[in-house]
């Protein structure tokens, strides 16, 4: 017979109930729809500025861009002994584990004892004992949270991919500026040299007494910085030499045939595929991160909900350890409610950090996109501004060296001092020079571009 006590007991606790559930069901902002509407808002106000991205073509992943067997077995030896990036996959595969711990909580746990004990003067009493025990899901607190892990599992993924793409962006960098080092090396020992023909001519010259002692320092000093330059550029190349060992993740010395010229790259916007930026591991990840947030806050509140769980105990006591293994044992059952009640505000503070790390969650995909969008705009920008850049150098350049054939007609005619000669050959070097730096900068913004896109590597 059930008494007034109880009763009031089981009045009180669906009370709580109601009132906790009440309380869960409070309006929450969703937050990721809020990131899929400001996505869709920058699709809109881009697409106009972006429409030359706007084409079907076969360019895919960033390894599309560049196609070179050298380069290509550079970029495997990156993924597969980069340290950071193998740190990064172990972190994922922990992450993985977890999740799998996670989907455990919602299954029967059983254990199982067995133990002998001997009073003074007594006998040897055994024990066995197998118990199990299980917590309904009621308010499906442990699916959502295994839902939890399993986005941010995703998110994780996404930035592993991120990872991936980022490295891979990094090796044809790398890979295209120790081109651009060799070329600037091999230019200015090429200026050098002219240097210190003109420093023997002018010497010769002034022991003849054609010439003066200031042409003749002159001649030296343009010599010695060109020394001066050539050692730096020597060192730059060393430097990106290591650059790529890094990356590749080796100590020794990288084995690689030198590049003659720059591989042939399509510079051509028809290259590029239909984009909208949601191919951006790293604004996955963010949206991601959004939806385990707003899973956790859900948690949280359920937290605050009833609690049903049920345990089964079979356990016998008896003189021999055979006895106590398969002899006839006592069963329990028990049923359980849990619903808690005070505990000093903990509960409802949890819930409230949940939704303000939700929040947080938003502003980090906002902010995510604003960075991405930021560096679409950078790399169109400078894409347009190189390539104007190189065709305008080209000009220079091509004009440059028909007036120095023409100086050097007339140099040997008598009609220009070799001065103004040697002032036309610094102004061909100079314009070789920065065409040869703005076609890498081409190049690497490509690439940079390409990245911003999310055109990434193929994920294993």
């Amino acid at each position: 017979m059930i008494t007034r006590s109880c009763l009031n007991v089981i009045g009180l606790l669906c009370l709580s109930m109601a009132l906790v559930a009440c309380s869960h069901t409070q309006t929450r902002e969703n937050y990721a729809n809020l990131a899929q509407e400001d996505l869709d808002a920058v699709g809109e106000s881009k697409s106009s500025q972006w429409q030359t991205m706007d084409q079907i073509a076969p360019a895919s992943y960033l390894t599309d861009l560049i196609q070179d067997p050298q380069l290509e077995a550079l970029i495997q030896q990156a993924l597969q002994a980069n340290p950071s990036l193998q740190k990064t996959q172990l972190t994922l595969q922990a992450s993985l584990w977890s999740l799998k711990s996670q989907q455990g909580e919602s299954l029967p746990s059983v254990e199982a004892s067995f133990s002998g004990n001997r009073a003074e003067g007594g006998n040897t009493n055994y024990d066995a004992d197998l118990s199990i025990s299980w917590e309904a899901d009621l308010w499906q607190k442990l699916a959502l949270s295994e839902q939890a892990s399993a986005k941010t599992l995703a998110s994780d993924e996404a930035l592993f991919q991120a990872s991936r793409d980022t490295l891979v962006a990094n090796v044809i960098k790398s890979w295209l500026a120790i081109t651009a080092k060799q070329h600037a090396i091999a230019i200015e020992e090429k200026r050098l040299a002219l240097l210190e023909a003109n420093e023997k001519l002018i010497l010769k010259r002034f022991r003849n007494g054609l010439g003066d002692l200031e042409a003749l320092d002159e001649a030296r000093t343009s010599a010695s910085q060109s020394k001066a330059d050539l050692v730096e550029y020597q060192e730059n190349l060393a430097i990106e030499i290591r650059n790529l060992q890094l990356y590749l993740g080796r100590a020794d010395p990288v084995d690689f045939v030198e590049n003659a010229n720059y591989p042939e790259v399509n510079l051509t916007f028809s290259d590029f595929p239909k984009q909208n930026l949601q191919r951006r591991p790293d604004l996955k990840a963010a949206y991601l991160a959004i939806e385990a947030a707003d899973l956790n806050t859900s948690v949280a509140y359920k937290d605050m909900l009833p609690s049903i769980s049920l345990s089964a105990t079979l356990s016998e006591t008896a003189a021999s350890p055979r006895a106590a293994l398969f002899g006839s044992p006592i069963w329990s059952l028990l049923g359980q409610i849990t619903q808690p009640l005070y505990q000093g505000g903990r509960l409802k503070a949890a819930a409230e950090i949940a939704k303000l790390q939700t929040a947080q969650a938003y502003q980090d995909y906002r902010d995510t996109l604003l960075t991405a969008v930021n560096e679409v705009e950078n790399t169109l920008g400078q894409e347009r501004v190189l390539s104007q850049q190189v065709r305008h150098i080209q000009d220079a350049l091509a004009s440059s060296q028909k007036n120095l054939n023409q100086y050097e007609k007339k140099y040997r005619t008598g009609l220009v001092e070799l001065n103004d000669l040697i002032n036309v050959q610094e102004t061909t070097f100079d314009l070789e020079a920065q065409l040869d730096n703005l076609m890498y900068q081409h190049l690497s913004n490509r690439v940079d571009l390409g990245l911003a896109l999310g055109l990434g590597v193929k994920s294993e």
